[in-house]
């Protein structure tokens, strides 16, 4: 990492169910000789001591690729806002840079330019591309949030029609 970026963790997501896929675990896929994963975690190691993959199925085929991993807190593959919910929870360090594991034409200026744009502004950052955010490619910081107590009320969500109540 450069000497003017702080020390970062990196959550790759690969939790997802495959949809377009036809069920197949994407970041296991192989590309150019090698799963997807591999490419993504070779371009990441050499930034960060703190590589988490958020995976809900084939843990023992992502261990050697992470440091740690992570599952959603859910069943049934709620989403990407899942995996990084549970990546966030587990990174050691203040700033999380958040990849899919489905781009493994990414590169380290990429990475380096995103995180030197959060850190400067003090602010997650995102890519955009074409005018459309790509929120698989973002740093967020773990140190900036609004404290709520548990069972704020504020904070409920009616996710079923049962929740909603007569």
């Amino acid at each position: 990492m450069s000497a003017r970026l702080p020390a970062c963790s990196v959550l790759i997501l690969a939790g997802g169910r495959g949809a377009r896929m036809g069920g197949r675990d994407k970041g296991l896929l192989e590309w150019r000789g090698e799963p997807l994963v591999a490419h993504v975690q070779r371009v990441v190691r050499p930034l960060t001591d703190d590589v988490v993959i958020s995976c809900n199925r084939n843990q023992e085929l992502y261990r050697g690729y992470a440091d740690r991993l992570v599952a959603d807190a859910e069943a049934d593959y709620p989403g990407p806002l899942a995996g990084v919910i549970a990546g966030l929870a587990m990174a050691r360090h203040d700033w999380v840079v958040v990849l899919g594991c489905d781009a493994p034409l990414i590169d380290r200026r990429l990475i380096e330019d995103l995180l030197g744009l959060a850190v400067g502004q003090d602010l997650p950052a995102m890519v955009r591309q074409g005018g459309y955010w790509q929120p698989m490619f973002a740093v967020l910081p773990r140190r900036v949030g609004l404290d709520c107590a548990v069972g704020d009320p504020r904070l409920s969500n009616f996710n079923t029609p049962e929740l909603l109540g007569p």
